[in-house]
């Protein structure tokens, strides 16, 4: 149930840049912008009264306060694999050498997830009960075997990213129960699910390698487009957009291929639209990447215009993508805590909670969503500051090579 998504850091460290030399604000302006969402999405998750009693997408139990802020938190996970996809190819076109960037994204990828095993899995649950393996697992592995495609042509690349979001929902009908020994192998590339224990302990794949190497490939393979003109690219990712909005709608009414959950009409409008778009993320299937992605090829052509505090309150948690996934879990954690022991509970029943709910679900802990939204604006506040100390920290050092890791 838990959306990580964010792998908000996760991203390659590299400089956008177009044609002129300019760096493309978009890219950190819509990072910024869907790790605002992803934090909503977390916070709903340690406070909501029903985060862990059903899914908030479920038309026959959900309302529609609470389907919209979990609906709109989808946006996050495809943009970031895909931004770390553009990222991987600037990044190559600043190092000049196939063979540097391969290294990069190899060494950093088994960082994020040597990462997820241990720092990032303490601090969803303050403990190491088990390992489920998210969002940061998920774009390790994708750059460690970005880092044997990008020895491809970068046409090629990009063929590979678009076949494997369009044709991975054939293999669908593979369990991995059906394969035996393989299982967790097919777990790790399609199917989520638990695939096997280390160290005494269950190891759950929520984020398998094939969809989300597609994405991240899909960016690579279109990151030439970052190189062009403001007027050329705006053209390009317009007419993307439009046409993968125009392929869900599609696919979507003919309600036969694209996703695992079929949609049906119901008494209410909302919940029969709501039905239409309850497309799966676990795994990312074929029309969940194109009713996320593309509204953002849409929107980040417009987001090059963008001025004033807002996209400034955007740019400082871009900027930090990694800093402030890692920062914003901490966070809400530590509020959850305080909180909880405020009211007089003991702190042990918010450790593990993310593994294990069952504690939090057999005292009622929770509060309305309204409440919910405000504990979201509070853990931004909080963020913001140390994540603008620790940007300007950043830039001051950038000529270190170990800070693109961080």
């Amino acid at each position: 149930m838990v959306d990580t998504t964010a792998d908000a850091g996760a991203e390659v460290e590299a400089r956008p840049v177009a044609a002129a030399g300019t760096r493309i604000s978009s890219i950190d302006l819509m990072r910024g912008i869907v790790i605002v969402l992803m934090v909503l999405d977390h916070v709903r998750d340690y406070f909501h009264y029903q985060a862990w009693l059903f899914d908030p997408l479920d038309v026959t139990q959900t309302n529609a306060g609470l389907y919209l802020t979990r609906w709109i938190t989808h946006f996050c996970a495809p943009t970031f694999l895909f931004l770390s996809g553009v990222s991987a190819f600037l990044h190559g076109e600043k190092l000049g050498s196939k063979g540097a960037l391969s290294k990069f994204l190899l060494t950093r990828g088994l960082w994020l997830i040597l990462l997820e095993f241990t720092l990032i899995n303490f601090a969803w649950n303050f403990s190491l009960p088990a390992f489920p393996l998210l969002v940061i697992w998920a774009i390790g592995l994708c750059m460690v075997a970005m880092s044997a495609l990008v020895w491809l042509p970068r046409a090629a690349v990009l063929a590979v990213g678009v076949a494997l979001i369009g044709l991975h929902n054939l293999l669908d009908p593979i369990a991995a129960e059906s394969l035996g020994p393989l299982a967790p192998l097919w777990h790790v590339l399609h199917q989520p699910g638990l695939a096997g224990e280390l160290f005494g302990k269950p190891v759950f794949i929520a984020y398998p390698l094939l969809p989300w190497l597609g994405v991240m490939a899909l960016g690579y393979g279109l990151g030439d487009v970052f190189l062009k003109d403001a007027a050329e690219r705006k053209r390009i990712l317009t007419l993307l957009g439009l046409a993968m909005i125009t392929a869900f709608a599609v696919l979507r009414g003919w309600n036969v291929y694209g996703d695992a959950n079929t949609w049906a009409p119901h008494g209410d409008p909302w919940r029969t639209a709501g039905d239409m778009f309850d497309v799966s993320k676990y795994p990312p299937s074929l029309l969940y990447v194109l009713v996320t992605l593309g509204p953002v090829f849409l929107l980040m052509p417009w987001l090059e215009r963008a001025k004033g505090w807002l996209a400034e309150f955007f740019l400082v948690f871009g900027r930090v993508p990694f800093f402030s996934y890692l920062g914003h879990i901490v966070v809400a954690h530590l509020l959850m805590l305080g909180i909880g022991m405020a009211f007089g509970l003991p702190a042990q029943t918010f450790v593990g909670v993310i593994v294990d709910p069952g504690p939090l679900i057999e005292i009622g802990w929770g509060f309305p969503l309204p409440v919910v939204w405000g504990l979201w604006a509070l853990v931004l506040v909080i963020l913001y500051g140390p994540a603008r100390w620790f940007g300007d920290l950043k830039r001051r050092r950038s000529g270190e090579w170990w800070w693109s890791y961080l």
